[in-house]
């Protein structure tokens, strides 16, 4: 059996050097202590094993130090790949998955079964008590049918079927498990009037409970560095106006207008702080929150 220590470890690294990164921590531990941290987990972070488990580890790390993250997951491969099992294919409107019944059994057996229970039982190993919730948990996201006018023809409505609109989210549930120390894990399912089932987008739900819990911080993990300008530079720190001008000359566009969207509306309905994170880069979340440096894109409110 070889002896040879991994790469991960810190040997080169000077005993005084650690001490001082861990103290560094200290004024974003204070800051940041007993508040609501909402993490949208998606993208090649919930893919690749070992950034799987970095990410577990984030989370527990951020509960014992005293602030209070709450997971809401996507599954957009995950999907693809069951439905491609039964041999149906994936159709998008818009960037929008259309959602018929049989989907729709998919996309809930797939979300809150499978992918939602390798999340809690990643943060769980990790040691940390995680929770798998849907939005019909606690009556938490009411939802109704998605109506989606045509981008460059607002006469035409496409259907999308079961894809869902948030009309309310009661967080109770979520905060009687934060205020017990578990960690809850959110799949973006909602439920209608007549309690139908409807696949909700992950940005949409995270920014939207982000907002009803008056959280401190909105991340969204994501396959990218962050907010690009013209010229393919990462843009650490913008102003909710500033976002609205890269909105309006088509800098942000494609698959980044509904994440940025959502995060713009949490930023300007009271989030403090929203940051687009690259995904890729392991432990992204603890050097975001815990250092000085920048990985990713900051969305301020004001």
């Amino acid at each position: 059996m070889s002896t040879t220590p991994p790469d991960h470890t810190l040997d080169h690294i000077t005993p005084r050097d650690q001490a001082e990164i861990l103290a560094q921590a200290l004024p974003y531990i204070r800051r940041f202590h007993g508040k609501t941290l909402v993490i949208k987990y998606g993208g090649n972070a919930m893919t690749d094993p070992a950034l799987q488990q970095d990410f577990a580890e984030d989370v527990v790390l951020l509960k014992l130090v005293g602030m209070n993250p709450v997971v809401v997951h996507g599954g957009g491969p995950q999907i693809d790949e069951a439905l491609s099992r039964l041999g149906k294919k994936g159709t998008f409107i818009q960037g929008m998955r259309v959602t018929d019944e049989e989907t729709m059994e998919v996309v809930e057996w797939v979300l809150a079964g499978q992918v939602q229970q390798d999340i809690v039982g990643l943060i769980n190993a990790a040691g940390g008590k995680a929770v798998g919730l849907t939005g019909r948990d606690g009556g938490m996201i009411r939802a109704r049918k998605l109506k989606m006018v045509d981008r460059n023809d607002p006469a035409v409505e496409h259907d999308v079927g079961q894809v869902g609109d948030i009309t309310q989210i009661d967080p109770s549930v979520v905060r009687a498990l934060q205020d017990d120390q578990f960690i809850p894990v959110i799949s973006p399912i909602g439920f209608g009037e007549s309690n139908e089932s409807y696949n909700i987008n992950a940005d949409l739900v995270a920014s939207k409970l982000a907002t009803v819990l008056k959280a401190e911080k909105l991340m969204l993990l994501t396959n990218t560095p962050g907010v690009l300008d013209k010229a393919g530079k990462l843009l650490t720190n913008l102003s909710a106006r500033e976002i609205d001008e890269l909105f309006a000359d088509g800098t942000i566009s494609g698959g980044m207008l509904p994440k940025i969207a959502g995060a713009l509306d949490a930023a300007k309905s009271g989030v403090n702080a929203v940051h687009i994170i690259d995904g890729r880069v392991p432990h992204a979340m603890l050097l975001e929150i815990l250092t000085d440096q920048a990985y990713g894109t900051m969305i301020r409110s004001h």
